[in-house]
C-alpha cells in the first residue's frame, strides 16, 4: 500500500523536525544523489544537468549535484531565478559549475528542481526541451504538476523517475505519466492517517474460497443490464460477474434470450421482480434512458447496488433514488457521466469524487486512467493499474459486473471497487500483452489477473 499525504500535512510534519535541527535537506539530497547514481552506467565523467529553481527543491538538486560532482560527475546547474545561496556555494565548492540551457542537449541525466510541492498554477518560465535526454529525474514532484491534485499544466516536465521525500503526494498517484517511477524517501516524518492510498497488491483483500461453500454462500449477484439495442452490455456484465467468481448470477432484462444462449450458467428472467434474492445488484449497463422503473426497483432493495451507465443518467435526474437508500451504493461514472450530476470533474479528480460521495451519501468510482474510489468517509484510493488500453467500448460493463460479484461475495464497497479496478487494469494488460485490447479480451483475461494477484512471481 502506498499512502499519500497533502502538501499541508507534509509541511506540518516537517516543522517540528526542522525546529529540532534535523537535517531534512541533507537526507533528501543524499537520497536524490544515490537514486541518480544508481541509474547511471557510471558516475565518473557522467554529464549531469540540474534545473534549479529558487526554492528548496532547487537547493536539494544543488546539494545532490555537489555529491555527484565529488564522485567525478560533470555537473552543470541551469539557474531559473535566485537559488538558495548556501546550496549554490556548496555546489560550486564541490566542483559543479553554472551553465546555460544548451548543456541539456549533451546531458545523460537532467534533474528537475525547478518547482517544488508548493508550486501552484502554470510554470512561470518554459522548461528547456528535454526530448532526447536519456533520463529525467524530478525532485519531489515534476515541475508543472500539482502535488495535491495531479493537475498537469502546459509545459510540465515528464519525468522518468520522481524522487519524493517524506511520503507520496496525491497528485503523484494521479499524474503517473508525468511522474514515471515513483521513489519515496523516508526522511523520518511522523504523519497522521493518510487521506489517499493506492493498492500495490490485492491478494489479502480477495474473498477467500471456502471449500464447503455452495453457490449461495459464495455470493449471488443480480444484473439488470442490456436491452434489445444493447444486448452486448448484458453479455459482458454477466460474463464478468461469472468470471469474477460469483456463486450465481441472476440476470433480469430484455436481453434474456441472448444471455441464456451465451451464458447458460446464469439464471435468466425478464424483470427485476422475478429475479429472486441476491446479495448485490448491478444496474445500468445498456438499459437505455427510459428504464426508470427498473432502476427504482433495484435501488429499493436493501442490498449493495452498483449504479452504472444509463442508470447514472436516470439517478442524476432523480437523486432521491440514491439519497433515500440506507444500503451501500456505488456509482461508477466516467467524466461525462459525472458531469450529469451538476458540475464537471475539473482538475482535482480526488476532490470531485469526494464531492459527489459527500453530496449523495454513496461511494464513487470515478473512472479514468487514474481511477479514484471514495466513500462518504475514510481514505480515497487511486488505482495504479489503469491505462488507455481500457478506453474502448464495453470495458466499463466488464468492470461493473466484476465489482458486482465482489460485492455479492461480501467485500466492503471500498475494497470491492478498488480490487475490481486493480484487476480490471491488469486484465487489460494480460489480455494482449499491453497492446490494443477489447472488452471481450479483458473479460477472458480476468481469471489470469486473479491468478497473478494470488500467485505473484
Amino acid at each position: 500500500m502506498i499512502r499519500a499525504y497533502t502538501v499541508a500535512q507534509v509541511r506540518a510534519a516537517e516543522e517540528p523536525l526542522l525546529k529540532a535541527g534535523v537535517p531534512l535537506m541533507a537526507r533528501a539530497a543524499t537520497a536524490l544523489a544515490r537514486e541518480v547514481a544508481q541509474r547511471l552506467p557510471f558516475v565518473y565523467g557522467a554529464r549531469v544537468v540540474l534545473l534549479v529553481g529558487s526554492g528548496n527543491n532547487g537547493a536539494d538538486a544543488l546539494w545532490a549535484g555537489a555529491r555527484l560532482a565529488r564522485r567525478g560527475a560533470a555537473v552543470v546547474a541551469v539557474l531559473a531565478g535566485t537559488p538558495v545561496q548556501d546550496a549554490l556555494d556548496g555546489f560550486l565548492l564541490a566542483g559543479g559549475r553554472v551553465g546555460t540551457e544548451q548543456a541539456v542537449a549533451g546531458a545523460e541525466v537532467v534533474v528537475d528542481g525547478l518547482v517544488g510541492i508548493g508550486g501552484r498554477g502554470p510554470l512561470r518560465s518554459p522548461v528547456p526541451v528535454l526530448a532526447g535526454v536519456p533520463l529525467v529525474v524530478a525532485v519531489d514532484v515534476p515541475s508543472g504538476v500539482d502535488a495535491d491534485t495531479g493537475q498537469v499544466h502546459d509545459g510540465a516536465v515528464r519525468a522518468d523517475v520522481t524522487v519524493t521525500f517524506g511520503s507520496a503526494k496525491p497528485g503523484l498517484l494521479i499524474a503517473r505519466e508525468h511522474v514515471g517511477e515513483l521513489v519515496i524517501v523516508d526522511v523520518g516524518l511522523e504523519l497522521p492517517e493518510a487521506p489517499v492510498e493506492a493498492l500495490l497488491a490485492v491478494a489479502a483483500l480477495l474473498p477467500p474460497d471456502d471449500r464447503v461453500s455452495d453457490k449461495y454462500s459464495r455470493g449471488v449477484v443480480g444484473i439488470a443490464a442490456g436491452s434489445t439495442a444493447y444486448s452486448g452490455a448484458a453479455l459482458l456484465s454477466v460474463g464478468a460477474a461469472i468470471r469474477a467468481g460469483a456463486g450465481m448470477v441472476r440476470y433480469a432484462g430484455s436481453a434474456a434470450d441472448r444471455v441464456r444462449d451465451h451464458w447458460p450458467e446464469a439464471v435468466v428472467t425478464d424483470t427485476v421482480k422475478d429475479a429472486g434474492r441476491v446479495q448485490a445488484w448491478v444496474v445500468g449497463p445498456g438499459i437505455g434512458p427510459d428504464a426508470h422503473d427498473t432502476v427504482e426497483e433495484v435501488l429499493a432493495q436493501d442490498v449493495p447496488v452498483l449504479v452504472d451507465a444509463d442508470a447514472l443518467t436516470i439517478c442524476a435526474s432523480a437523486k432521491a433514488l440514491l439519497t433515500d437508500r440506507s444500503a451501500p451504493t456505488l456509482l461508477t461514472p466516467h467524466d461525462r457521466e459525472y458531469e450529469r450530476f451538476g458540475q464537471p470533474v475539473g482538475p482535482d479528480r480526488i476532490g470531485a469524487a469526494r464531492r459527489l460521495a459527500d453530496e449523495l451519501g454513496v461511494h464513487v468510482l470515478l473512472k479514468g486512467d487514474a481511477t479514484v474510489v471514495v466513500g462518504p468517509s475514510g481514505p480515497a484510493r487511486v488505482n495504479l493499474t489503469g491505462s488507455s488500453l481500457l478506453a474502448t467500448a464495453g470495458t466499463g460493463d466488464v468492470l461493473a459486473g466484476a465489482i458486482g460479484a465482489l460485492l455479492a461475495r461480501g467485500l466492503p464497497v471500498l475494497d470491492a471497487a478498488s480490487v475490481g479496478a486493480f484487476l480490471h487494469g491488469r486484465a487489460a494488460v494480460l489480455s494482449t500483452g499491453g497492446v490494443t485490447t477489447s472488452a471481450g479480451l479483458v473479460l477472458e483475461a480476468w481469471p489470469a489477473a486473479v491468478r497473478e494477484a494470488l500467485l505473484p512471481d
